[in-house]
Formats: structure tokens, sequence, C-alpha cells
């Protein structure tokens, strides 16, 4: 396959590669001083982790240590990372890290993964990498990786198993939910686009269908189902972890790809999802629970994974709507001075009190804040930046609060805070000449794709 290169200009560097090729690239001017401490950020947290776990998959920073997934580390944080740092302009970084993974990183090993976490993460970074660099390398990796991915498909429906080995191909795990199902499409379609091989985009597009045939007569799909069946066993529907990057890939899958057919499932899913799940209160427009037969509200819980619903509304178009969700995302982020993991809305009551270095309600505001102008979102990120700062920051890198109340913190540091919550404030407070997110989509691990097929 034929492929092309043209020189362009991101954030005043110069990069090979097609996924910002344009005939005429304008120059991006320089970051502003936010944008600059926002990299200033990323680049103290990286440093901690090539000082205390260089070549593992995540810094554990309290310990300052490191923590790999499996007996073999997969160096999920130098993946994840990578494109940040490109897209930063940190262009020496980027290259050595490139070259670290290109040289180091392989994927024939004897253990066992899980395909949701795998794709987004590693597979999603590699192809944004490549498209970035035009490194020819990082697609061959991908390329070995999706091929070692693919027995998950091999269920009688065609919904992924949850787990595969990476060598044996060996499968297990039938109970999965919509999202470990359906957020696959925009990794393994690049990765078809990009191979010339038909039989990534005609897997993963056939899970997210049958998984889509079997919503409910309302339109709603539940939380957990039998991948070898097809059977719901938990009929609660939501927005939130285990369900919401469903959603997020039936809109990005029809935007990347121009596929009609997931116009129409999204369009079908969104106006389910709000007729049933939206909830307006006295405190604001909230999403719950409720049963995905009935339409009955179950619960009133709504939480940090649930904030990147504002960005998707306002990548649809519905702004109206994605405003006024943010400020609810924004009001559970200043009650607590940093968001809990679930609340009840209804009480303003925290449920779940951690904080994992989310990055979902910065993602919206970097949407809202493209596509409406308004200087309500960079003042948002203002205060994410501060609180991020105040509670997270420890002597190596950043840690995870166990308790957003005591702000007691957790040995973690996950590689999608380099990939996602420091790429999304970066961009948020970044000349808006950086990144067109009308050409650009984003995987739900904020790897940009971009067609260039």
């Amino acid at each position: 396959m034929r492929r092309w290169y043209c020189i362009i200009v991101l954030t005043g560097m110069v990069l090979a590669g097609p996924i910002f090729a344009f005939a005429q690239t304008p120059q991006v001017p320089s970051p502003g001083p936010m944008a600059l401490q926002v990299r200033g950020e990323f680049l103290y947290a990286w440093n901690a982790y090539k000082q205390y776990a260089w070549g593992h998959d995540e810094l554990k920073p309290l310990s300052k240590s490191s923590r790999d997934w499996h007996s073999v580390s997969l160096m999920m944080t130098p993946v994840d990372a990578l494109d940040t740092m490109i897209m930063m302009g940190l262009t020496d970084e980027a290259n050595k890290t490139r070259e670290f993974i290109a040289k180091n990183l392989s994927f024939d090993q004897d253990i066992e993964v899980k395909n949701f976490e795998i794709t987004i993460r590693l597979l999603g970074g590699l192809l944004s990498s490549y498209q970035l660099s035009g490194d020819e390398r990082l697609l061959d990796l991908a390329d070995n990786l999706g091929n070692r991915l693919l027995p998950v498909f091999n269920s009688p429906t065609g919904m992924p198993y949850m787990y595969v080995n990476l060598k044996t191909g060996k499968t297990r795990g039938t109970e999965s939910n919509p999202a470990e199902i359906g957020t696959l499409l925009l990794e393994f379609g690049t990765l078809s686009k990009l191979s010339g091989k038909p039989i990534y985009y005609d897997k993963a597009k056939r899970a997210l269908t049958e998984l889509y045939n079997r919503r409910s007569a309302i339109g709603l799909v539940g939380s957990t189902i039998n991948v070898e069946t097809g059977k719901w066993i938990d009929a609660t529907s939501h927005i939130s972890g285990g369900i919401d990057s469903y959603y997020e890939y039936l809109l990005k899958s029809w935007l990347l790809f121009d596929d009609k057919d997931c116009k129409k499932m999204w369009e079908a899913s969104v106006k389910a999802v709000n007729k049933y799940l939206a909830d307006n209160t006295r405190t604001g427009l909230w999403y719950g629970q409720a049963d995905m037969n009935t339409g009955k509200r179950l619960s009133t819980q709504y939480g940090s994974l649930d904030a990147f619903f504002p960005a998707v509304l306002a990548r649809s178009g519905d702004l109206d709507r994605a405003r006024r969700l943010q400020e609810s995302s924004y009001k559970m982020w200043t009650t607590f001075g940093i968001e809990p993991e679930t609340l009840d809305y209804s009480t303003m009551k925290i449920t779940s009190p951690g904080y994992q270095l989310r990055p979902e309600i910065i993602e919206s505001a970097y949407y809202l804040s493209f596509f409406t102008k308004d200087q309500r979102y960079q003042e948002m990120g203002s205060s994410f930046i501060l609180s991020l700062v105040r509670y997270c920051k420890t002597d190596a890198g950043y840690a995870a609060l166990s308790n957003v109340e005591t702000k007691s913190k957790k040995d973690s540091m996950e590689s999608y805070f380099l990939a996602e919550t420091l790429k999304y404030l970066y961009l948020l407070f970044a000349p808006r000449e950086t990144l067109d997110l009308n050409k650009v989509v984003f995987n739900t691990e904020a790897h940009p794709l971009k067609r260039t097929w």
C-alpha cells in the first residue's frame, strides 16, 4: 500500500506525517502562559515516570516505584503519552520515546490481556503516533497487535470476549458490557484503512452492530450481556462506565469513516438516552440510571466518567444540552474541590469518594470551548489545573486520590493522566489552530485519528 507524507507545522514544530497534513498549513501561534504551565506539569509527571518507572507500564508516585499490568511490561505509559508530547511540541522527548518503543516493544508475549484497555491505549496510541510521525515501525506494531487481538471476535455472536492471550489466542470472559464491545471500531477501523486489511473493520463493525441490534424496544442497552448467547444479564441503562464510550463510538465512527450505519445507530440511540436517562432537576441537568426495557428511573447517580457526555453532545451539535450538563459536572467538581468518582445528584452526597485523575470533565470543557469560543470553559480549566496541582501533585509525579473530602492520596498515576487529562487541559489553553476538532476524531483515550485514506 502506497503511503504519503508531507511536512506540517503543529505548535511551532515541524513534523513528518499525514494526520494534520493539508496543502497549506498555517503557522500555529506559540502557546500562551496557561498552556505552557500545563506542558510544564506534563514534563514534571513524565520525568518522574522516567526516573522511577522507565520501561514499565505505570509510575507509582507515592512509593516512587513502578507497576506492570502483566508479567512483562507493554510500555503503557510511553505509548499512551507519545502523541501528547508530539502535540505539545516536545520534539526531542517524543523522538527518544518513539525510538525506545519501536526498538523494545514486543507483543509476542504469553500473557492474557484485556482487549478493551489494550485497544484504546496501545492500539490507539500506536496508530495516532504513526499518523503524526510517519514512522512505519509504529504501524507495523499496531498491525501485529491488532492481529493478536482478532481472536476475541470468535464468539457465536461476533461480540468480543473480554480477554485474549497475545501468544496463544486463547480467549475468555463471556460476560461483557456495551463499552468493551462497542469501543473498538475507531481503532480497528483505522488500522484496517491504513494496513489495507478489511478484516479489522469488518470484525469491529459487526460487534458494534450485534450489540445495537440487541437494544430494547425503547432503544436502550443494559449494563451486562453474554457475548455467546446475546442475552442481557443486567438491564440497568446509563451513560457511565461500562456503557459510556459505546455511544461515543457510534457518533465518532460515523464522523471518521462516514459510516451511514453508525449515523443511524447514533441518532436512534441518543434520542433514547435523552428521553429516558436525562433528568432535569432543581440542581441542573443530569443523566441517571433507568431500566432498559421500561425506562423507569432506577437511581440518581452521576460521576466523573459520565462527564464525557457534554463533549459528545457538543461534537454532535447539541450545544444547549452540552452546556447545561457541563455546568452540572462542574458543580460536582467545585462542591468538593475536585470531583468524586460518583455522587447522588438528588442529594449532592458522595457515593464513591475517589478521584482517579480522570480527564472527562476537562475533555468536555475543551470541546465546548472549541465549538462555542466561550471563555467560561477556560475559566473551568483554570480551576481544574489549580485543583490538580494543589491536591494531586507529589514529589514524584501526580497521584490519584482515595478520598476527595480528606484529599488522601493513592499510589497510582495511570497512563491516561498523560494521554488524556493533561492533553485536553493543554488543548483547552493552546491556540485554537493547534488542532481542528472538525477534522480530527479522538478515540476514547484521547488519541487523535484523521482520515488519510
